[in-house]
């Protein structure tokens, strides 16, 4: 039996959850963060195939359709998971594919990323990784939540030179020139990207 706080002492817990849930829209795992925000930490993962496209998602928000943007397979993590088996699985529900985990290296790039998301103004700790992937890969989208199959409308393999023509917007910020670096490999170094506003 979950117990409910006095209701005017903080956020009220869902009977059946077993924790709160802050922000109305958004799921458990996102907590209050700095300066009150709703906050999670997150692995994504640069998908790249033999020649060397990148696989993005291309969505919207639900408050706003008419604005849509590429980025990369991944999301938040779940409560004590790794950011290494967060992204595994990531990849596994948002493609539908099975990453072999010797595959998948880093932390290349870390970010902050505060962004509107389901009407929050939300902020995220992302981790991202490198797998390559054959490109013939058969993509599917079976693992969507129902959140994510509200505002996720494409899965995509891009040339770089081709993503960095795109007129709408791609995240992180200057994509192409991210990747361009690790198609030789990675060289071991984690780059820190700071804090960015989508």
């Amino acid at each position: 039996m979950v117990s409910l706080p006095d209701p005017g002492t903080g956020p009220s817990i869902p009977a059946g959850t077993g924790g709160p849930v802050p922000f109305p829209g958004l799921g458990p795992e996102w907590l209050p963060g700095p300066g009150g925000l709703p906050f999670r930490t997150a692995a994504r993962v640069l998908l790249l195939d033999e020649a060397d496209r990148v696989l993005l998602v291309r969505g919207h928000d639900v408050d706003q359709p008419e604005r849509s943007w590429w980025f990369t397979v991944g999301g938040g993590l779940e409560p004590q998971e790794s950011p290494r088996d967060g992204a595994i699985r990531e990849v596994r529900e948002e493609t539908g594919l099975t990453l072999d985990p010797s595959a998948l290296v880093g932390p290349v790039l870390t970010r902050s990323a505060i962004f509107d998301f389901v009407a929050h103004r939300c902020r995220q700790d992302e981790e991202f990784f490198l797998a390559r992937i054959p490109g013939d890969s058969v993509l599917a989208s079976d693992g969507w939540t129902a959140l994510e199959a509200s505002v996720l409308d494409e899965m995509r393999w891009w040339d770089l030179d081709e993503l960095a023509g795109v007129r709408i917007e791609v995240f992180p910020e200057g994509l192409p020139d991210l990747v361009r670096p690790l198609l030789r490999g990675w060289d071991g170094v984690t780059r820190h990207l700071g804090l960015q506003v989508d």
